[in-house]
């Protein structure tokens, strides 16, 4: 499995507080070649994008944290209320944000149960809960079980974050809507499909399902909030 083009990540609470390096999958030109050849629709949409590609930049605390903020809320009010809280630590770290004030979190427009969600999530990350450091040797469905045991993540959540930070090549999240979408616009004439037919769809895709899913998001007009994260 290829890794990204940045150095490896540590956990949240050892990165610095500076502007992360932008990283791209190594193997998406391998990728888009296998999906060119192997797949009608793969080949008309992805010369449509040029150079663009996945790419990752915030820490793994972060990227979930902002999951959490941005659950049930329109893209535009997940960003108002995200500025606000990010602005109430010190840092983005696990430890700064158990040290605030619940009536702080919750004047910055995060609901009572979003405040249970991120406490609970920083308690992961601080008292060593997660297997960070071993995730790169995990496969996706034990990373996925170690996610989902936070509150307030689920298991789409769990595969955006296989897909967005740790950028595996081959996660096909079918609870997505934008991918239902987007394979029954692309491949059914608009007609809505099974997520049995999405699955056979992207048997062609695999074992890049994870970039054939990011041109699907891509392929739609809005954008969905997946493709945006990137």
């Amino acid at each position: 499995m290829g890794r990204p083009v940045a150095a490896t990540k540590k956990i949240a609470s050892d990165v610095p507080d500076v502007e992360p390096v932008l990283a791209t999958p190594d193997y998406w030109a391998e990728a888009c070649k296998h999906l060119v050849k192997k797949d009608r629709v793969m080949k008309r949409l992805i010369p449509q994008f040029g150079d663009a590609a996945l790419q990752t930049r915030n820490d793994a605390f972060t990227t979930l944290a902002r999951s959490i903020v941005g659950q049930q809320i329109s893209v535009k009010s997940a960003q108002t209320v995200w500025e606000r809280f990010v602005a109430l630590p010190r840092s983005m770290k696990p430890a700064s944000v158990l040290k605030l004030k619940i009536d702080d979190m919750r004047a910055a427009g995060l609901s009572a149960r979003k405040v249970d969600y991120l406490v609970d999530l920083a308690i992961h990350f601080e008292e060593g809960k997660l297997h960070v450091k071993d995730w790169a040797a995990m496969d996706d469905e034990a990373i996925i079980a170690e996610l989902v045991a936070i509150r307030g993540i689920g298991r789409w959540t769990a595969e955006m974050f296989l897909i967005f930070y740790l950028m595996r090549p081959n996660v096909l999240p079918l609870d997505d809507p934008g991918l239902i979408t987007g394979i029954s616009q692309n491949y059914f004439s608009g007609e809505l499909v099974s997520r049995s037919d999405a699955r056979e769809v992207a048997e062609a895709w695999k074992p890049w399902c994870s970039v054939a899913t990011w041109y699907i998001w891509r392929s739609l007009d809005p954008l969905p909030l997946p493709a945006d994260a990137a």
